[in-house]
């Protein structure tokens, strides 16, 4: 079961990528296939590239591999096409000084918090990714991706949140209910 939770202030991808877009040569408005409900064609590198650019003009790299800059951070996507994945990464901390508290407080999160995206470490370095089948991703999930990663980097060290819902039955409901009362507390504004 999930339940809604605070709102938080970023929710990148919504209001960056509308779902129609016009096309310059025409003035008409061309729907995805999977918005217009039919079947989408398969995931591909041409397809990521080009929703890429229209989130981020600037976005640099080449067939497979590609980094652009959303709320401040550098998200890279990464594709293998043999393999048919897909990741969305961006870096989130050092792990130099993690200690076993903030460990384990990671995989709360990745239990309940980080919804779709996940925490992850490899060389030295605390990521927050998303990680999906290449040709059977669709745009929606893909912008959904996207969001969820840079949320999970900016909720790092408070939250731990990747967006609206926590799924649960875990612990970190209960540890964001203390925060709070702990801060109204704080602020005076509590009994």
């Amino acid at each position: 079961m999930i339940k809604k939770i605070h709102l938080l202030a970023m929710i990148v991808i919504s209001t960056t990528l509308p779902l129609t877009a016009c096309t310059a040569e025409t003035g008409e408005t061309a729907v995805p296939a999977e918005s217009a409900h039919e079947q989408a064609p398969p995931m591909n590198n041409q397809r990521l590239f080009e929703m890429l650019r229209r989130i981020d003009k600037n976005v640099e790299g080449s067939d497979g591999y590609w980094q652009l800059s959303v709320a401040g951070y550098t998200v890279s996507v990464i594709t293998d096409t043999q393999a048919d994945r897909m990741r969305i990464v961006t870096p989130v901390a050092s792990t130099d000084g993690l200690d076993a508290t903030q460990l384990h407080r990671l995989m709360q999160a990745n239990f309940d918090s980080a919804l779709d995206a996940r925490y992850a470490i490899a060389n030295n370095i605390l990521w927050s990714a998303f990680i999906h089948p290449l040709s059977s991703l669709q745009a929606k999930d893909f912008l959904q991706g996207i969001g969820e990663v840079v949320n999970l980097a900016i909720t790092y060290g408070g939250s731990y949140s990747s967006g609206v819902l926590i799924f649960n039955g875990g612990d970190s409901g209960e540890i964001q209910r203390r925060e709070l009362i702990d801060e109204l507390v704080k602020k005076g504004m509590a009994v």
